[in-house]
């Protein structure tokens, strides 16, 4: 039992095959997370479903564009999905508060922490949060790949112990889940590799992701120290049962690692809003990706790529292009390069403001 749990719930467990809200199912699962706000437990659920919702009493115009139709769904749906949801949890006396977000809110420490303290103020009432992406402004280039990777950095902000994916598979299959023999991968460690080569790059009928972000979010998050269960949502009791005995839930177990310094947890969600890149050597590359802890030295880079200052973010790339890892920047570009020969210069990126990511470490 987690006492700080992030629920993320996607479109097709909360949709009917029509189109429309699956009504029953979600009073389900809201007489579930009611069970558990009674006991104590801190939650967020995030919530995806509000295009979907829509898609049933708005016809779109066909020579509208695809952003904004999804502007257009998206405030229409999430205006019919937090009413059905604010009927529901006032069955169970409970309050719950709307929260949309976009990456953008998460652009800066600033900007993190600052997040961080609404939904603490929220749980500081006994309110639920209920979060999704504020379709109706994010534009392609400031968008999360689903809510699963804002499940992620919602379950990592705010250090939850636990995070349950819901879905309408079993979990993460050995295999394309509708192939003879394919079995679902009871338990995955946080570093375990090569998970690419079973999983369908295939997406849903209403969301936007697919079993091959969830693998990759799950992995971070487990990486930063939290317990992600992969589940089918469409299992009656799947979150009492997950919350009490994981075990006796058909699912996957993305096992927790050690975790991260809350720093590098903002850090691991922030690529897309780096600065800069820097291109690195093999040495430093072997470096960085070993078990040890190990700065970023000017004197394995070998190409600055666009301008930055102290405090930005910055990608790090291997020769192969490869990005491998995030780091915030201990001085600006002008600096980097005027000390660029000079060995005992401070790090470019210290160890703690560097993020490598999982699939590069040895």
């Amino acid at each position: 039992m987690y006492d700080k749990v992030c629920i993320k719930i996607g479109s097709n467990v909360l949709v009917s095959p029509n189109g429309g809200l699956n009504k029953s199912r979600i009073n389900e699962l809201v007489t579930q997370i009611a069970r558990l706000h009674q006991q104590g437990i801190k939650i967020i659920l995030v919530s995806s479903g509000a295009v979907a919702a829509a898609r049933d009493s708005v016809t779109v115009d066909k020579k509208t564009d695809r952003v904004s139709q999804r502007q257009l769904l998206s405030s229409v749906g999430q205006v019919k999905l937090m009413n059905l949801y604010a009927q529901l949890f006032d069955l169970h006396d409970m309050q719950i508060a709307q929260v949309l977000v976009t990456k953008q809110d998460f652009s800066s420490r600033e900007h993190y922490l600052n997040m961080k303290n609404c939904v603490s103020a929220l749980w500081d009432q006994n309110v639920l949060p209920i979060v999704n992406e504020n379709d109706a402004v994010s534009v392609t280039a400031l968008m999360f790949t689903d809510n699963d990777e804002l499940s992620g950095m919602m379950s990592s902000m705010m250090g939850c112990k636990g995070l349950i994916i819901l879905s309408n598979v079993d979990g993460i299959y050995n295999g394309h889940p509708q192939e003879a023999g394919a079995e679902v991968i009871p338990f995955i460690e946080a570093e375990e590799k090569g998970l690419e080569q079973y999983i369908t790059t295939s997406k849903s009928d209403f969301g936007r992701g697919g079993m091959l972000t969830k693998c990759r979010v799950a992995q971070k998050s487990a990486m930063s120290g939290v317990h992600v269960h992969v589940a089918n949502g469409q299992v009656d009791g799947v979150l009492i049962r997950l919350m009490n005995d994981s075990k006796t839930v058909n699912h996957t177990h993305f096992v927790a690692g050690q975790g991260y310094p809350a720093v590098k947890q903002w850090i691991a969600y922030s690529e897309g809003f780096a600065k800069a890149e820097i291109v690195i050597n093999a040495g430093a590359f072997s470096a960085l990706c070993s078990t040890k802890a190990v700065s970023l030295l000017l004197a394995g880079v070998v190409k600055i790529e666009s301008d930055f200052e102290k405090g930005d973010l910055i990608k790090i790339m291997n020769e192969q292009e490869q990005v491998i890892g995030i780091g915030r920047a201990s001085y600006g570009k002008s600096k980097a390069e005027k000390h660029w020969h000079d060995e005992k210069y401070k790090p470019l990126v210290h160890y703690d403001y560097l993020y490598v990511f999982p699939e590069f470490l040895s």
